[in-house]
């Protein structure tokens, strides 16, 4: 074997090591709460779906709450140096998660605004990365906010999961303490979101590493 055989032999071994690395790192998922209505149900089904990531092997999970990001509705192209270190914060957090998961109620057959906020601050935070939904609602569980959600993601070049979490009459499916009273449906439901989820995620991560995506 000459010299140039056995560095390409050698690099190519690298490569395949770092790759293998990266596709068994766990998936940062960047979990949206997207209302900040008062009295919001939102924490409740957030903490549920947090508790069904704990310990998940292929997933790190990191809680974005739109309540707590004081996001202007009014959008500059030059913004103050104080709403730059803010968006900059939340941007970051975007950008690092490989993965995200909507946590949304339905208002009047949509979703938030607070969440709209927080999606058109951003662009390249969000592309060629999954989004998967968990929603709540009344007798539609919220599920029309989702799919008004899925054309505004595809806009951003985001890959929607098809599988979803919904809880219909939310307020009644819980306990006092934040329990499910019959788990077993929702709990199916949830796996077979994560399932997709790190699958897809897995997928888009690691051929942006070989090729930079250019949308």
């Amino acid at each position: 074997m000459d010299l140039t055989t056995a560095e390409s032999t050698a690099a190519a071994a690298v490569a395949t090591t770092a790759a293998t690395a990266s596709g068994d790192a766990p998936l940062k998922v960047a979990v949206i709460l997207a209302s900040n209505r008062e009295g919001r149900f939102a924490p409740v089904v957030a903490d549920w779906f947090l508790s069904r990531t704990d310990g998940h092997p292929a997933v790190v999970t990191d809680l974005v709450d739109v309540a707590g990001l004081d996001l202007p509705t009014v959008h500059s192209y030059r913004p103050g140096p104080e709403l730059r270190d803010r968006l900059a914060e939340v941007a970051g957090r975007l950008a690092a998660a490989d993965a995200f998961v909507v946590v949304t109620p339905e208002y009047n057959h949509s979703y938030p605004a607070p969440l709209k906020n927080l999606i058109d601050w951003h662009f390249t935070e969000w592309q060629a990365k999954p989004v998967a939904f968990v929603s709540y609602g009344g007798v539609s569980g919220g599920l029309r906010a989702v799919e008004h959600l899925r054309q505004v993601f595809a806009e951003l070049h985001a890959v929607s999961i098809r599988d979803t979490v919904s809880f219909h009459n939310a307020g009644a499916l819980f306990d006092d303490e934040g329990r499910h009273r019959d788990p077993a449906g929702p709990d199916a439901a949830a796996k077979s979101l994560l399932d997709q989820l790190v699958w897809w995620g897995r997928a888009l991560r690691d051929a942006k590493e070989v090729r930079p995506y250019g949308g």
